[in-house]
């Protein structure tokens, strides 16, 4: 799996940012995991084309001890297996790991 991995953080920090993606409704029902919403405007055509049907698309966020790790691959809620299921285009990747950085830096959590 590939992933955007940020390690050496304070557990307090991830601890934090935990409550924080709760709040914000991401859980995914286990803990430590939170789906993080993809933006409509940067989804690939076949994911555009699926989204009535295979949609909302997620990407998984784990927050561990100490650590985020953010998965680069593009889940549909709707469906386990499909073609608009796969890695985040360069612009995704991009957004979505900045958005995590930004969120970090919001909470004041530095490596």
């Amino acid at each position: 799996m590939r992933s955007y991995l940020i390690d050496e953080l304070n557990a307090e920090d991830t601890a934090r940012l935990a409550r924080t993606l709760q709040d914000m409704g991401l859980g995914a029902g286990m803990e430590g995991l939170f789906w993080l919403p993809v933006p409509l405007e940067l989804l690939s055509p076949v994911q555009r084309e699926h989204a009535q049907d295979c949609g909302p698309y997620v990407m998984g966020l784990e927050v561990e001890e100490h650590g985020v790790r953010l998965e680069l691959l593009v889940r549909a809620r709707g469906r386990l297996r499909c073609e608009c299921v796969h890695y985040a285009s360069s612009p995704l990747r991009e957004h979505m790991q900045a958005y995590l950085d930004q969120l970090l830096c919001d909470l004041n959590v530095t490596a």
